[in-house]
């Protein structure tokens, strides 16, 4: 049972949806209704999950009530069926705080011209703009009719059909995806494009040139891409993730554009989605890893496959360095693939464990039983549980079915850490990199002309204690144009109280929304009583301009609204 939800799909499971909506940039919110469609059923009761949503009506239904509101899960809709029932229309509006709604004004977009809203549905915000079963248990084919004010793109997570969207796969509530804004197109391949706002799709175009090199790079792997078109929608850089694998239409933040492809990992990350986490999905929270673990392994097998393997080994190295960092900081219980979360909100468990620890496990079974046997099984698992939702529990069936292993998949999964034994990445590059940095610090210079984004998180990392006053001269890092290295020399001038800095620092937090970038940064600052008072100072102004699952973390951290 999925505990994130209260709809009993077990009961009344629903089949197919038809939105039509209107976007209302005046209001903030969405008008509209969606049609519920479901096989024939005894039971009289259909119940539905909602968030901070106004129910106007339903159509085809002897009546609805609405339940007590939940913190997390919201509030239940509970429809009474008429007897015969397959369908039912429920008309609705948001609210202007919808948790999974983001509306910008125009000069929190890349134009400043027009506005632009989003919708993050991951992992129960769907629920915030559609009334629904919000369980990734349950998937749905769907339909949406979308109307916008005139001059102003409305785009969907589905193929584009005259007047509408159509998904004819069915997909989990968390992949219903929805963005409206002024927006234009640009071809990168026979499948593939990318939507952005006028002043970045040049330069979006530019840096995602190889996604149909990855496309096929992927499908010479673990088999053909089923979902038509793969197209990418560049958000304004509040959005609150690195992308969202929306089927047919990755949502991806402009904070991966540095101008020389050097952060298109994540690309390969949301494009490898479309295998991993869209085809064969999770089917509750707590089997989160099956998505995201499976993911990075494929993010980098494709990275290895594009770009060479010395650039695939730096990224796992520096994601398993990551890990231990991470969950040095994580209790027991959260440092588990499957991580218990009843009473919880699912985004608690979006930590680094479900990625790299995931990851690290598939490469630890790859290493045992090597590549080619290995690179068959997930074809075959792939094939097996095309468009379906499934568990740990099914995952290890099939697993032992089809692939004997000597490696201990208990320790790996339920108990805390990593177990010993597992696959160790290892980069010669950063050995070369580890000796700069060693140099450096010895007063040497170092010649950086061919280093990588990799090679830049490294050599920083390296620096201990780090003299702050000397990269500025040297290396002029808070003036990156890439956010990774910006966010990493950002992180330690924080540390290091290193106040030159500051003016950038409060630069960056006013304009990138990335939670990924702000929790550590902002935790850092609350260490220390003058960082308190600054980050406090800091996100009274910034806060309005982060999503709503950004202000859930943050409030944690600073204190907020």
């Amino acid at each position: 049972m999925d505990v994130h939800t209260w709809s009993r799909p077990d009961l009344v499971r629903i089949r197919h949806l038809e939105l039509d909506l209107d976007v209302r940039f005046d209001r903030k919110m969405l008008d509209g209704s969606v049609t519920l469609r479901f096989d024939p059923t005894a039971h009289d009761e259909l119940v539905l999950d909602t968030r901070d949503l106004e129910i106007h009506s339903v159509e085809n239904a002897a009546g609805f009530k609405l339940g007590e509101r939940d913190r997390i899960l919201g509030t239940p809709l509970r429809i009474r069926l008429s007897p015969g029932s397959s369908w039912v229309r429920v008309v609705y509006s948001t609210s202007p705080q919808a948790s999974g709604l983001q509306w910008l004004e125009p000069p929190q977009t890349a134009g400043k011209r027009h506005p632009f809203l989003y919708t993050q549905s991951q992992a129960i915000h769907a629920r915030s703009w559609i009334p629904l079963q919000d369980s990734p248990a349950v998937r749905v084919t769907f339909q949406g009719r979308v109307r916008t004010p005139a001059g102003l793109h409305a785009v969907m997570a589905a193929e584009r059909a005259g007047e509408h969207f159509e998904m004819n796969h069915p997909v989990p509530s968390y992949l219903i995806a929805l963005a409206a804004g002024a927006l234009e197109f640009r071809q990168l391949g026979e499948r593939c494009g990318v939507l952005a706002e006028p002043p970045l799709v040049d330069a979006a175009a530019r840096e995602f040139a190889d996604t149909e090199a990855m496309i096929r790079a992927v499908e010479e792997m673990f088999g053909p891409y089923r979902w038509g078109r793969y197209d990418l929608l560049v958000l304004p850089p509040s959005f609150p993730f690195g992308g969202m694998e929306n089927p047919c239409l990755t949502f991806a933040t402009s904070t991966i554009l540095a101008g020389d492809k050097s952060l298109v990992s994540l690309v390969a990350h949301e494009l490898a989605h479309s295998w991993s986490g869209n085809l064969v999905s999770n089917a509750t929270w707590s089997d989160f890893w099956l998505n995201e673990g499976f993911t990075v392994y494929l993010e980098r097998r494709i990275v290895e496959k594009v770009y060479g393997r010395e650039r695939g080994e730096m990224e796992a190295v520096l994601g398993r360095r990551e890990l231990d960092r991470e969950m040095a900081n994580l209790q027991e219980s959260d440092r588990v693939l499957h991580i218990e979360l009843e009473g919880r909100d699912p985004d608690d468990g979006c930590t680094l464990v479900p990625y790299e620890k995931g990851a690290l496990l598939l490469r630890t079974i790859e290493q045992e039983v090597g590549r080619e046997r290995f690179d068959a099984f997930l074809r075959s698992y792939f094939d097996h549980f095309a468009f379906r939702s499934i568990t740990t529990a099914d995952f290890l069936d099939y697993l032992r079915r089809e692939l004997p292993l000597k490696t201990l998949l208990d320790p790996w999964i339920f108990q805390p850490g990593v177990p010993p034994g597992a696959a160790d990445p290892h980069s010669d590059a950063f050995e070369r990199i580890e000796d700069a940095a060693a140099r450096w610090q010895q007063g040497q210079q170092v010649d950086t002309r061919d280093w990588t984004t990799q090679s830049w998180l490294h050599f920083l990392r390296m620096l201990d204690p780090p003299d702050m006053a000397r990269l500025d001269r040297e290396f002029r890092l808070g003036e990156s144009g890439n956010s990774e290295i910006l966010h990493q020399y950002l992180l330690m001038a924080v540390r290091a109280g290193h106040r030159p800095a500051f003016p950038r620092l409060v630069e960056f937090l006013n304009s990138v929304g990335r939670r990924k970038f702000l929790k550590p940064l902002y935790t850092e600052l609350m260490k220390t009583p003058e960082g308190e008072r600054q980050a406090r100072q800091i996100y009274q102004s910034a806060r309005q301009g982060y999503h709503p699952i950004t202000q859930v973390t943050l409030d944690a951290i600073v204190g907020g609204e």
